[in-house]
């Protein structure tokens, strides 16, 4: 019998993974994840987020879980791996004036290679490892290549997120969802006796902004100019961490005669570049540390869907080789904030090629 570990984050989706994977005869072992170090003065009003006080709840209804399932549980301390990699990534990249996308990076060097490895040293040996991602995998016999595509649920897909995995980690991957809708899962929740899963919150940040003071440098929050295009002060930042490409609230600005966003960040000047709309609209991009999931490489230019963040619809155009492990993208119709620091994952069709940094 094939063994096969399921990230349980006490949440439905990978409840049913585990339930799905037991019904098809695998041997199924559920592992948690731990990260909190409890920064107490932020647990006394940070509640949510996956690096939060949170997470003392989703290990109770994880282990809840593999007890109604009949399956073993163990969590995974991985303090140190989370915070020398994801936060430090999210740290550096804001000081750096760019917006993170901490979940990439925590699935290719946490979930699915630090914890896989934690499991092991706990004398737990396994043939595959399954989340509850809204994916699918294939093998390109011609290519000799595993292949990710987009999940059947295209309102669900999650595939973005998985843009870094290697074809290591894709071999022994599972994704039981990735032929379902959420609307299935929710009913087999019920119908198997886990339908309270469905009442839990099911979208988190990733951190609190709450505990911002208690992870960054105090520099992080040193103010400075917000300023147009033209260079025109128009007013004064609290910080370069608080803002995005394309954020409109809170930039404490007036007397603008149309509404003003977040168009730019100057870290080495501290300086928030505000303008009107029409200033985020680009037409092309440059991604760099490119990683190629299921082609080995992009010799010459191709027509490709890029999507530049979860909730953007990705938008047709043409892919170039740039530079060693580079690709400009340039888009047939002008994309609305394009931020660097963010991830540009390309598609063709339900397949996903690869991904990259946003420069």
């Amino acid at each position: 019998m094939k063994k096969v570990v399921v990230a349980l984050s006490g949440g439905i989706d990978s409840a049913v993974s585990a339930f799905l994977l037991k019904e098809q005869g695998y041997e199924v072992i559920g592992a948690t994840m731990s990260f909190w170090d409890d920064i107490a003065l932020a647990s006394k009003w940070c509640s949510q987020g996956c690096y939060g006080p949170q997470e003392v709840e989703n290990i109770k209804s994880a282990r809840k879980i593999a007890s109604q399932l009949k399956i073993e549980h163990t969590v995974i301390n991985l303090r140190k791996e989370f915070k020398d990699i994801v936060l430090t990534y999210f740290i550096s990249s804001y000081m750096n004036g760019k917006t993170p996308n901490p979940c990439v990076i925590c699935n290719a060097h946490i979930k699915f290679a630090a914890f896989c490895e934690g499991i092991k040293r706990q004398g737990l040996d396994f043939d595959y490892f399954a989340t509850g991602h809204y994916a699918r995998k294939n093998y390109d016999n011609e290519l000799h290549r595993w292949q990710l595509l987009k999940g059947k649920d295209t309102l669900k897909d999650q595939s973005y997120f998985l843009c870094l995995l290697t074809q290591e980690q894709l071999s022994r991957a599972l994704f039981p969802l990735g032929e379902r809708t959420k609307e299935e899962i929710k009913q087999i929740a019920t119908d198997i006796g886990l339908g309270f899963l469905r009442e839990r919150e099911e979208s988190q940040d990733f951190i609190d902004s709450s505990v911002y003071p208690y992870i960054f440098p105090a520099n992080a929050f040193t103010a400075g100019e917000i300023i147009d295009s033209t260079g025109k002060v128009l007013g004064y930042h609290q910080g370069l961490v608080n803002y995005t490409i394309g954020q409109r609230k809170h930039l404490g600005i007036s007397g603008m005669t149309e509404p003003y966003y977040v168009v730019g960040i100057d870290a080495k000047h501290n300086r928030l570049i505000v303008g009107p709309i029409k200033e985020l609209y680009k037409d092309r991009l440059i991604a760099r540390d490119i990683n190629w999931v299921s082609i080995p490489d992009l010799k010459e230019e191709i027509r490709a869907e890029s999507k530049i963040r979860l909730a953007h619809n990705a938008a047709l155009g043409t892919l170039l080789p740039f530079s060693e492990n580079r690709v400009e993208v340039r888009f047939d119709e002008p994309q609305l904030s394009i931020t660097p620091g963010q991830f540009a994952v390309f598609y063709k069709g339900d397949l996903l090629l690869g991904g990259g940094v946003i420069e």
